[in-house]
């Protein structure tokens, strides 16, 4: 069986595991990692065993697919130009920095028959993948996102840092087009937004409230969805799950009529199975569990959320 040639474009904090991965995939032949710090991309190489290239372009002809883990200001330009090449790509989210540019990736890649994949890792965590089967029509959704300051991160909103991960989740489950969004946020140690809060209501009637910080005292990631039959709380950090549903068997339970569960999960590998995902999308020409449409979708929606922060800070505060 022929390898599938892939290589990495961009190989800094996030990039070099997606190199780590490939290069354990038996599958998979890691063809080379790009980056325009030298030092870094000859340092991944070698422990991956593969050749490094400070120039993306060299890699045209080379690979027949993509990781790319750039600044989100360059995924467009990057993505565009692997496109052109006829090499499939996954792109770490945000998709691009506007929704103008994700629809022309969007049509390009459709009009050459070409994988767009976007990086929305916690599709592939664990304890959402054991949830498919227990949530069916939410009609409240809390989420919290909370994390340590890392100034890695302090160049974006934490609403294109963090937050954008629950809403591409949210849109998932509930599978309703929005009908509002309301939303606000503050910058406190960085230029821009630190701490924020939405309100997503949809036209099925779920409403969704989503929190996300970057400057907590630790990290917390909880999620809980309200449906008619069923409560199920999320407790990432802990690897907790609780499901309360209907049950007119149940007996003994703490509520009367209802059955009350708690699951736990494993750690599992996020990373690799969104990869090996990605792998099998290539090799089988077919649509990728996130689409590039579904990487758009949310970045719609962060970049609504971050205009009525932004004009609510001009109002109240010239």
């Amino acid at each position: 069986m022929k390898k599938l040639r892939v290589g990495v474009v961009g190989v800094g904090y996030l990039g070099q595991f997606h190199a780590e991965k490939y290069s354990r995939m038996n599958e998979v032949e890691l063809a080379g990692v790009v980056d325009i710090d030298k030092s870094q991309a000859e340092d991944v190489a070698r422990r991956v065993n593969t050749t490094a290239y400070m120039n993306y372009k060299d890699l045209f002809g080379k690979v027949d697919a993509v990781s790319i883990a750039v600044p989100t200001p360059a995924h467009f330009e990057v993505a565009k130009d692997f496109l052109k090449n006829d090499i499939d790509i996954l792109i770490e989210k945000p998709m691009t920095e506007t929704t103008e540019d994700a629809d022309e990736l969007i049509r390009f890649a459709e009009s050459r028959g070409l994988i767009i994949q976007v990086g929305h890792l916690e599709r592939f965590n664990p304890a959402i993948v054991a949830l498919k089967d227990i949530v069916k029509k939410p009609m409240f959704i809390e989420s919290h996102r909370l994390s340590i300051f890392q100034g890695r991160c302090a160049d974006v909103s934490v609403v294109l840092d963090l937050m954008i991960h629950d809403i591409d989740l949210i849109l998932n489950f509930v599978g309703s087009e929005i009908s509002e969004i309301r939303a606000s946020g503050v910058s406190v140690i960085s230029e821009h937004i630190d701490i924020a809060n939405a309100r997503l209501e949809f036209k099925s009637g779920c409403v969704a409230n989503v929190t996300a910080s970057r400057i907590s005292t630790k990290n917390e990631r909880k999620i809980r969805l309200f449906q008619t039959d069923a409560y199920v709380s999320v407790d990432f950090s802990n690897k907790d799950i609780i499901v309360i549903q209907k049950d007119v068997n149940a007996e003994g339970s703490l509520i009367p009529g209802m059955d009350i569960k708690q699951i736990s999960f494993e750690a599992g590998d996020a990373l690799e199975d969104e990869l090996k995902s990605f792998v099998k999308a290539v090799d089988r020409r077919e649509p990728p569990e996130v689409t590039a449409q579904m990487g758009r979708d949310a970045l719609e929606i962060a970049l609504d959320i971050m205009a009525q922060i932004k004009d609510a800070a001009g109002r109240f505060f010239p």
